[in-house]
């Protein structure tokens, strides 16, 4: 395991692109970059609270702006562009937390909603066109979420309700069939209780699942299933809370965002590269 950032501030939402690795740090409102060798700030907006940092197909990134509660837009060359801050019906968002991409070029986002015991958390399609649609609500603090590598399923994680659920996705984009994929504490009877986060998916199919424990006595690993939700090993590193991560090239390393400190801001932590498998 190697630290290739040792101060992050709640670093979250990141991709490997481009031979680099870009990620968000929430506790100081910027998009950072490292290229192998160093980490600079890519962008920075105060009062956006980024979650996650995401490529787009015209070479645009997109960021949730979970505080602002927008999806801001930045240039390949790192200048503010004009935000998405509501949908085709004209409704505004609420805390937007995680993209997942598809193959036809738009991006599925989640809005968390409140948090707490408010089921108001939705999830979004932001088309090719820039259009923005709701394509589901009612859901519990909506988090991480990952597309299915045909493309056929969407999975997203309820982090109030410990579980991962799992929709149908159509032709037009829309999302149909909602069921229960896994529920976290199954996994782990008897053990404290398990707050999943981000999510993704390797090329085999098995899906990857990061923490963020409300206090320090949960597992603290990244948990992998496969695609029956049978546990199949745990990933670990040197720090209590670990939200999200990337596959590196070849989805040898993971890059895993870190918490160390957890219960106040700025959220000390660590950003690692893990050996994978």
């Amino acid at each position: 395991v190697k630290v290739i950032n040792e101060d992050a501030w709640f670093a979250e939402g990141p991709i490997w692109y481009q031979d680099k690795l870009f990620y968000v740090e929430y506790g100081r409102g910027t998009v950072t970059v490292w290229d192998g060798k160093k980490n600079e700030i890519f962008w920075k907006m105060d009062g956006c609270g980024p979650s996650a940092v995401l490529p787009t197909t015209t070479g645009e990134f997109l960021v949730t702006c979970y505080d602002s509660n927008s999806i801001g837009r930045i240039s390949a060359d790192g200048k503010t562009l004009p935000a998405y801050d509501k949908d085709t019906d004209g409704n505004p968002f609420s805390g937007p937390n995680d993209f997942a991409p598809d193959k036809d070029g738009g991006i599925y986002f989640t809005g968390s909603g409140k948090g707490g015991p408010l089921i108001d958390a939705s999830a979004y399609y932001i088309g090719k066109d820039g259009s923005v649609r709701k394509v589901a609500g009612d859901l519990h603090n909506a988090n991480g979420l990952v597309m299915s590598s045909d493309g056929k399923n969407l999975y997203l994680v309820e982090t109030e309700d410990n579980r991962i659920i799992e929709f149908d996705v159509q032709p037009d984009h829309s999302l149909l069939h909602r069921r229960v994929f896994l529920r976290l504490d199954d996994l782990f009877p008897n053990q404290p209780h398990i707050w999943p986060d981000g999510i993704k998916m390797d090329k085999a199919g098995e899906m990857y699942i990061g923490q963020s424990p409300r206090s320090l006595d949960a597992p603290g690993k990244i948990i992998v299933v496969d695609k029956d939700a049978k546990l199949l090993r745990m990933l670990s590193v040197p720090s209590p809370s670990m939200p999200n991560f990337a596959f590196g090239p070849d989805e040898k390393v993971l890059y895993v965002m870190a918490l160390d400190q957890i219960d106040a801001a700025p959220w000390h932590g660590k950003v690692y590269e893990v050996p994978n498998k």
